[in-house]
Order: structure tokens, then sequence, then C-alpha cells
């Protein structure tokens, strides 16, 4: 390295050091590598496993609790077999079931925990983005156990987001109780509620994908590899209490023509339309409850008045309706009858939901989705019947479609859309209508249905993942090779004069180097100022050097600076910790970030053909 060594000749054979300098050289840090999988991510993984079959027990006893209010509420008998709402003969007192489970959930909130409202994945990424994913303990009972009188009541949610925000807040309560860092509770808050949408579907890489786009932020080794384990030990205990079938039982469909998958994909695109509507009516309900002058603790009981309503004039609205999605997949309901449920249904859930009540938004998603794939999907088959559109791939395009445009999870809804159906030629069509919803409602809505709510409360959400300008440039390429060094044999008054006299005294930092070129530390221009000058730069400099490697990455380089507050790093040859190569500072870091902002420059074609060529002038 071409040093400027500023200061006299060293003697022929150079000086030896004091020995009281001599420790100071083995001192020197430089950070190690970061692997993508250590011990920790072992830890977490055990951890997981445990987690998994934790949260698939209590989704199983929660859908249980949510047969036990249903039979109690509609019925009056004491069971836990699966019972739906619809099959009531209550005549008009239906009204008042889902007001009186309200009034308890809203009395829960208030005395209990405000946390337990919502749909439940809001409510965990805002913990995950503000508060180090620390879920009150509380909330672990809380939350399923309104879910449970919500939906048991009439409610018109999927049990899903209830188990979701409960495995998350089992997850982050584990990471409370054992010492982890932040990022860990992290990862394990979403092996928990990736869990709970395996437990409750069967799903879980779809599971794992909903994680990584909804609450990871990331896609890193050690934090998939716990998730992916937890999804998959709650989807095998799902297999081992309720069997192997899909969620949703489908009969088997044929791979589309070119001409019927464009007409999917068209499908795809006014759900996108569709889902900006339901998420911007939500909102608007929620908005329309904020203004009322009473205390929100009632807001989910006057929300109730219409799920009551619209529950005596269509009871299949209450309840989790996991049947209506498969009676729409299977095309099996009129299409009279389907268009009048999709309707209803989603005047009754956006009024619960945006009333502050306890529930999921999966499952009325699909419902509302797949009643309008599936519509969409005979009306085309009635106006080209030799383009062979299916309505039932109208329902699976449709629910998957507007899930992706409601909650921006592109992936996670392809994938869900096949791993609860199991319908293999359905892939195709998913993908290009779920794109096509995604494109629509990116343009339209700049916040998903999971993130506008805390969008609203001043939080910036980034769901998009870029490239890591810092990470994959090598702190070799972006250092300052000449760099101007100081003896640890000199005394500070002569630097100083030296170093005014040269015009270089505005440097922040100097490299002390020993007679014999070996990096012994570094000196700011303050401790130099505040120093008697008569003692040497080598008794001033304490502890070794915080140095880095010519190989190292510049996200290392920033992880030094920040973790030792300083600006400055010695660069070092590799594998020689005292070999000075240069300096990094942070104007070198910020090199970096120009080259990448080039990338996002003027948008110019980068093969010019001859015709493509500016006439000469």
């Amino acid at each position: 390295m071409p040093h400027s060594y500023i200061g006299p000749a060293a003697p022929a054979g150079g000086v030896p050091i004091a020995p009281s300098m001599g420790p100071l050289l083995e001192a020197a840090q430089i950070i190690p590598e970061v692997r993508p999988v250590d011990q920790r991510t072992v830890f977490l993984s055990a951890i997981a496993l445990v987690l998994g079959v934790a949260v698939a027990l209590i989704a199983s006893l929660l859908t249980h609790l949510i047969n036990l209010v249903t039979n109690i509420a509609f019925y009056g008998r004491w069971s836990t077999d699966h019972a739906s709402p619809a099959g009531n003969h209550l005549g008009l007192a239906v009204v008042i079931i889902p007001v009186v489970g309200a009034i308890l959930v809203g009395l829960m909130a208030r005395y209990g925990s405000k946390a337990i409202r919502g749909h439940g994945i809001p409510e965990a990424m805002e913990q995950v983005l503000l508060n180090e994913s620390r879920i009150p303990a509380r909330i672990t009972l809380l939350k399923p156990l309104s879910a449970a009188i919500s939906i048991g009541t009439g409610g018109p949610f999927g049990a899903e987001g209830p188990i979701i925000a409960t495995g998350g807040a089992l997850g982050s309560l584990i990471g409370q109780l054992v010492r982890t860092t932040a990022n860990e509770r992290k990862t394990l808050l979403a092996a928990g509620a990736a869990a709970g949408m395996s437990a409750t579907f069967g799903s879980p890489v779809s599971a794992v994908l909903l994680a990584v786009e909804l609450l990871l932020f990331e896609y890193r080794p050690r934090s998939l590899i716990p998730v992916a384990l937890a999804t998959t030990v709650a989807c095998g205990m799902r297999m081992a209490m309720v069997g192997t079938a899909p969620a949703f039982d489908m009969p088997s469909i044929t791979e589309p023509g070119g001409a019927a998958l464009a007409l999917y994909i068209a499908i795809g695109a006014v759900m996108g339309l569709a889902s900006v509507f339901v998420t911007r009516t939500v909102y608007a309900v929620e908005d329309a409850f904020e203004r009322l002058p009473i205390h929100w603790m009632w807001w989910p009981a006057l929300g109730a008045i219409a799920v009551g309503v619209v529950g005596f004039f269509a009871p299949r609205t209450m309840g989790v309706g996991y049947d209506n999605i498969e009676r729409a997949l299977s095309g099996s309901v009129p299409l009279q009858a389907l268009a009048t449920l999709t309707v209803l249904k989603f005047i009754s859930w956006s009024i619960s939901l945006g009333s502050g009540t306890s529930g999921g938004t999966l499952a009325p998603l699909f419902t509302i989705g797949g009643g309008l794939g599936a519509l969409a999907g005979a009306i085309l088959s009635h106006a080209w019947p030799e383009l062979g559109i299916d309505p039932r791939i109208g329902a699976l395009v449709g629910m998957a479609a507007m899930f992706v445009g409601a909650s921006h999870a592109l992936l996670a809804s392809v994938v869900f859309a096949f791993e609860t159906t199991r319908q293999p030629m359905g892939l195709l069509p998913l993908l290009g209508a779920c794109s096509a919803s995604y494109l629509i409602s990116s343009l339209l809505m700049r916040h998903s249905i999971m993130t506008e709510k805390i969008a609203r409360r001043g939080v910036r959400v980034s769901t998009e993942y870029g490239h890591d300008v810092l990470s994959h440039a090598s702190v070799g390429d972006f250092a300052t090779r000449t760099v101007a060094t100081l003896s640890a044999l000199d005394r500070v008054g002569d630097v100083l004069s030296r170093l005014t006299a040269r015009g270089i005294a505005a440097h922040h930092g100097y490299p002390v180097l020993r007679a014999d070129g070996r990096l012994l530390g570094v000196l700011t221009r303050t401790e130099l100022l505040g120093a008697e000058a008569t003692r040497s730069l080598g008794e001033l400099v304490q502890g070794g050097p915080v140095v880095i490697s010519d190989t190292a990455s510049l996200y290392d380089a920033v992880t030094l600076m920040t973790k030792h507050h300083i600006g400055r790093l010695p660069v070092v040859s590799d594998g020689r910790p005292n070999e000075l190569v240069g300096m990094l500072t942070r104007s070198d870091v910020l090199k970096a970030y120009g080259l990448a902002l080039k990338g996002n420059a003027r948008a110019e074609p980068a093969l010019v053909l001859p015709w493509m060529a500016a006439p000469r002038t």
C-alpha cells in the first residue's frame, strides 16, 4: 500500500517498539464471518419443533371450542361436534346471539387486552416492527377465547386468523421466556403464526411463504428453517388428528387451453379491482365506527346487529363458512344463491370486522373471491362455450386472486390455493390470475388490508425485498488505498506541527504504525489535540485497533462501525490483521450506494442496433 507517512524517516533497520506496546498488537479485532446457519439456528429449530406441536394442539382446541360455543348458542346443547349456525331454527331470535357474543368480546377487549381486536396479522406485524416481537402473554389466552365467542355466536370469520395470531403470541412468549435476540423472537413469532395456518388448512409451504411475505420481512436460512420446521410439524399433527384429505375437496379439473387461460387472467384482474373495493370498504366502515360518540367497547355489538340481521335472511353467512368455499369450488351452488351469498357475506363481514371485533380475514376473502370467480366463470362459459371455461377454476382463481389483491402476498396465495385443493392443473391459471390481481391492486392501493391499519399509525411497512448492496460489495473495492499514517514513536507536538504545515489537519483519524510497518492503532484528531505535546503516539493508543479485512463485505464494515461507534476502519490484508492496506470511511460506504442508484437511473437501451442510432447531422 502506498503510505503517506507523516514524520521523519525511520533509522535503518527500524526502531524496536517499547515492550509495553507489544500486547496491543494481539488485540486487533476483525468481525467474524456471519454464517447463514449456526448453533443458534439449531437452537431455534428445536424450539420450533415443539412450537409446531403446541400450535397444532391449540388449533384443534380452538376448533372444538368454536364448535362448543356454536352448539350452545344456536342449538342449546353441550357438544364439540362440528356445527354450523346455518341449520338453526331460532327465527328472529338469531339476531340477538351475535350481539351477546360481541358484547362479551368488547368486555374482554376493554378489561383484558385491546390487542385481541382485529384479525390478528396486522397486530402481529405491528409487534414485529415496533415492539421487538414482544406480545403480551395474556394474548395467548384471550385471543383464542374471544375468537371462539365471536365466531361461535355467528361472527362471519374464519378460525385461521385467531389461530395464526395465537400461534404468533405463543412463539413470542417462548422467545421472551428464553434468552433470545429481537430477531430470534421475530423468527419464533413467525414460526408460531405459520404453524397456526398450517394446522388449520394443511398448507405448510404457503404458510412459510405467508410468514416471509408478511411477518419476517426477510428470506434468510436462520429464520426460514425454524419456520419451515414448525409448519411441517403442525401439518403432520393435523394429518394425525383429522386425516390427510385436502382442506377443500374439489373435483378434478383439466388443463385449460390458451384462450381459457387468458380469460382466467382477466378474471384475476377483475378480482384485483374487487380487492381494492373490499379493502377500502372495510376501512371506510372502521372510520365510520371511529366517529361514533360511544366507547369502542360497544362497537362490536353494533356491528353484530348487521351480522344477525343478514344471518336471519342468509344463515350461511354466519360462522366460519369453509363449506361455502368448498361448494363454490365444486360448482354445486346455483348462480342466484351464490350471488346472494357472496354479496351478503361481504356486507356482514365488512361491518363486523370494521367494528373491531375478534376474527379473521382469510376465509371471508376466499368466500367472496370464490363466489365472484365462480360467477364470472359461469358467465364466460355461457357466453363462449367453445372455449372450455370451467366455473370451478373460476372459483379457484377468484378466491386466490381476491386474497393476493387484498394482502399483496402473491406466492403464498398461489401455493395456498394449490395445497388446499391439490389440483395441479390449476397452478398455471392461478399464477396468471394472481399476478394480474397483484398488478392491479398494487397500482391502485399502496397498502394492503394487512398493512393499512399500521401504516395509518405512521409505521412504514416495506414488503419489498431487494438486492442488499452492502452485503455484496467488498471492502477492498471501496477502501481508500493511499493513507496518511503516523509513527508510534513520534511526539504529539511534532505530529501536530507537521499536520498543520502539510494542510491535512482536517483528517479525522490516522493509523499509527510500529517501526516495522505493522498497525498499532488509530488516533483521531480530537485525541491528538487533547494530548500533551511531549507524549508519544504509542502511549496514546488504547487497546487494539478495530480493523476490517479487505475481503469482508461493506455490511460487515457498517456493523463494526455501528457496534464501536466509529466512522472509519483500518483495512488489513486478509489473514494478516496488522498489515495495513487502506482505510474505509463512511463516505466510502456511500460510494456503493451511489453505484446502486445508477441502476435506477434513466432507462436507455443497452444494445443500440444500426437503425436505432441517431442520424448524423
